[in-house]
């Protein structure tokens, strides 16, 4: 298993990025369901390792941060998956 997505805040944040091209940092913090410092220490951390990428903009005069999932972030949630269902699949023959 993936010691980055271990943590519920960052396997929130790039099950959400799954589906989407570009999300606003706002929508990340519903969907983790954490507050803003919290979701930016765990995003810090996913930048870090490469997980995804972050794009800041302005949207009319406001500044947005939007993040999204690179093909590495992508490939270490699929191996995370994996990784859990022969844990779930040991389990059942065990």
């Amino acid at each position: 298993m993936d010691e980055m997505l271990l943590s519920k805040v960052r396997l929130s944040v790039v099950a959400e990025l799954l589906s989407a091209e570009w999300v606003p940092f706002k929508e990340l913090c519903e969907a983790a369901g954490t507050t803003n410092g919290n979701l930016g220490s765990h995003l810090a951390k996913l930048l870090s390792s490469g997980y995804i990428e972050e794009e800041k903009r302005f949207v009319g005069r406001r500044p947005q941060s939007r993040y999204r999932i690179t093909k590495d972030g992508r490939s270490a949630i699929l191996r995370h998956v994996e990784a859990l269902q022969e844990l779930v699949e040991a389990a059942d023959q065990g």
